[in-house]
């Protein structure tokens, strides 16, 4: 530090000698440069480690029985059989079919009861005509008693719950007057999708709703038959006075009752039914 100090009382002089400066000032930039300079570091030589020598490993002696050269057998692929192919392209993919409409119906109390000897009838639809829980009628209970029809009648629950008090009622007559009682209820039209009294209009007939039933005579059971067609007009007879209290009966159990005596149409049997008549449906039509 002393040193620099005087080479800078030395400037002025050495500015005006330049030969004398360059002497001076060349041991001073040496000396400027060693304390500005940062000292080099001295090269590292990295070490080396020397690697063993690697030997080879020896391969396994083969066995005296492998081959010395690796063997492939070859796989056949099985072809398709053609008769096979010939069933899956004839036998067409199977489609579904759709569930069928669950069918709602009621049972009948009657029937259950054991009053009416009937089955249960798919349900009916045909244009304005119809009935949902239909019943094939073959027999109604009768003094305890199953009293046949001559033929099933397919009718709705009223009218079959409609039937064994007139039948009972029927059949009583019949063994006080006739001193027989029924054999069988001879029967008629019952369900028939047609207007009334067979007309080309007008209103649907009430045995297109299941809801009549026609009762074309009786059978005792001494082998008598009693028909409307012949019977009726013997009034004074005892079969007569029997289709006639028969007639009678019917118009307590059922709100229409048309005879030989209402139109032409029925001259040959009773027809039933439990129309609505009024406007409160409790009118009664009984000719």
């Amino acid at each position: 530090m002393h040193k620099l100090f005087k080479l800078i009382a030395l400037a002025p002089l050495l500015i005006a000698t330049p030969v004398v400066a360059q002497d001076i000032l060349g041991p001073l930039q040496d000396m400027v440069d060693r304390l500005t300079k940062p000292a080099e570091q001295p090269r590292l030589t990295p070490r080396v480690t020397p690697k063993p020598d690697l030997v080879a490993p020896v391969p396994r002696p083969r066995p005296p029985d492998m081959p010395s050269e690796p063997v492939v057998e070859a796989v056949e692929t099985p072809l398709p059989r053609p008769e096979i192919a010939v069933l899956e392209e004839r036998e067409p993919v199977a489609t579904p079919e759709p569930e069928p409409a669950r069918v709602y119906q009621v049972a009948c109390p009657a029937v259950m009861m054991g009053l009416v000897e009937a089955e249960m009838a798919p349900p009916l639809s045909e244009g304005t005509c119809g009935e949902q829980s239909p019943l094939l009628v073959t027999g109604v209970m009768s003094r305890g008693r199953m009293v046949p029809l001559s033929s099933p009648i397919t009718t709705n629950c009223q009218m079959a719950s409609a039937l064994p008090g007139w039948v009972a009622s029927v059949d009583g007559y019949a063994e006080a007057m006739l001193d027989s009682p029924l054999a069988s209820v001879d029967t008629g039209t019952s369900y028939m999708c047609r207007n009334r009294n067979n007309a080309d209009g007008g209103f649907t007939s009430e045995h297109g709703f299941a809801n009549g039933v026609d009762v074309t005579g009786l059978t005792l059971e001494d082998g008598r038959s009693i028909t409307v067609d012949t019977d009726w007009i013997r009034s004074v007879a005892p079969e007569g006075k029997l289709l006639r209290l028969a007639h009678g009966a019917a118009c307590g159990s059922f709100t229409t009752v048309l005879g030989p005596e209402a139109n032409a149409e029925h001259r040959d049997h009773l027809h039933l039914d439990l129309g609505c008549h009024g406007e409160s449906c409790r009118a009664r039509i009984c000719e």
